[in-house]
């Protein structure tokens, strides 16, 4: 069964299993891309609070990143291919 309660089937699982490898994908470049900018400023003269918020956004995204990889290991896990 799914977080909803309902059973899927095969090919759905592995639907979403590709749309969680995709958002990975596209969380990771995300995060590494606002992690070399962070790099870049680090003696540019820049807002502590604009800082801050950038570090926030890239640690957000790993968390986000987290979620999504142990959901795409427990949909591997429904497949059996872990």
């Amino acid at each position: 069964m799914d977080e909803d309660g309902m059973t899927m089937d095969d090919a759905e699982i592995r639907d979403q299993l590709q749309e969680v490898e995709t958002e990975l994908v596209r969380l990771r470049e995300s995060a590494a891309e606002i992690r070399r900018e962070i790099g870049e400023r680090w003696d540019a003269p820049t807002d502590a609070a604009e800082m801050a918020t950038v570090i926030t956004n890239a640690e957000q995204q790993e968390a986000l990143i987290e979620t999504l990889e142990a959901r795409r290991e427990r949909l591997r896990q429904r497949l059996g291919t872990s």
